[in-house]
């Protein structure tokens, strides 16, 4: 089977850097992982890797729908599939990279995802309901799928409870053996190092003009509602420009939910043991087992 590198790994562990490197060294092309950066118009917002930071490596699966757009995880898995094929009708090698572990598993793990129609009686009896009601009810009946979510994310939440109670049970997702060969490879830094480079990060793209960049696109039409539901970073820049919070609070909030949700990802990625977990330092020895394994 044809061999696939996989890059996974917390938020601001460098992932796209070593990527980069990676598919330099073998010939290859990136697919992105990431459920935020599929969407036009929020590049500060996400932290998307700048043209100067892809070095010429072809990225894909990036700014592929409009805000207004609700993209899910089976659209992901559709285009996404299709990129892989094209990428090694090339020979080229692609390179997953991202740190949505469920877009991740959708790939990797050949599941077939349920088609769940919409529940507009559901969802308007579920929006009645707070967000950590939301989160209880969803970590309730689905444990799993609690450990990879925004759980401040009102309408993922939604969603999820909807598919749940749509089938009946939790889905126990049919799988179909996978077409490729997956190499696993996860990044991870000390708790400690982690924190500092999280702050650093936010801090980075706020003086890049994060809320400039949101408010700009609320100018463009994009409604209030809209970042709400997208939650994390878009959720509190919202609140800031609305001056519902200060700017103290903003950075306060925004590192409180991006350090929480780096604590799910690690959860969610330790499950595979497939993957090999190296320090983003150890470039040399991440490079040397990818050419040992392709």
């Amino acid at each position: 089977m044809k061999k696939i590198i996989v890059i996974v790994g917390q938020t601001s562990t460098g992932k796209s850097a070593i990527a980069v490197k990676i598919a330099k060294k073998i010939n290859g092309e990136i697919v992105s992982a990431d459920s935020r950066q599929v969407y036009r118009g929020i590049d500060i917002g996400t932290g998307k890797i700048s043209q100067k930071e892809m070095k010429g490596v072809p990225h894909h699966l990036i700014d592929v729908v409009g805000l207004k757009t609700q993209f899910t995880v089976a659209s992901y898995k559709k285009l996404a599939e299709k990129k892989i094929a094209d990428i090694i009708s090339r020979s080229k090698t692609p390179i997953i990279c991202g740190g949505t572990g469920f877009y991740v598993d959708a790939l990797t793990t050949g599941i077939i995802l349920p088609a769940v129609p919409p529940n507009t009686k559901l969802r308007k009896e579920l929006a009645q309901k707070t967000v950590p009601e939301l989160f209880k009810i969803l970590e309730k009946i689905d444990k799993n799928r609690s450990l990879n979510i925004d759980a401040k994310n009102k309408v993922r939440l939604i969603r999820a409870i909807e598919i749940v109670k749509h089938l009946g049970q939790v889905p126990s997702l049919n799988t179909q053996p996978p077409s490729y060969e997956f190499i696993k490879i996860g990044l991870q830094v000390p708790e400690k190092t982690l924190k500092r480079k999280v702050k650093l990060r936010l801090k980075k793209r706020i003086r890049s003009g994060m809320a400039i960049e949101l408010y700009n696109l609320r100018k463009s039409g994009i409604p209030w509602k809209r970042f709400l539901e997208l939650g994390f970073d878009q959720k509190y820049i919202a609140m800031y420009l609305r001056k519902k919070i200060s700017s103290d609070e903003l950075l306060e909030k925004l590192f409180h939910s991006n350090w929480q949700y780096a604590k799910r990802q690690m959860t969610w990625f330790k499950r595979d043991k497939e993957i090999k977990w190296f320090n983003p330092k150890e470039y040399s020895k991440i490079k040397e087992y990818v050419l040992k394994s392709l």
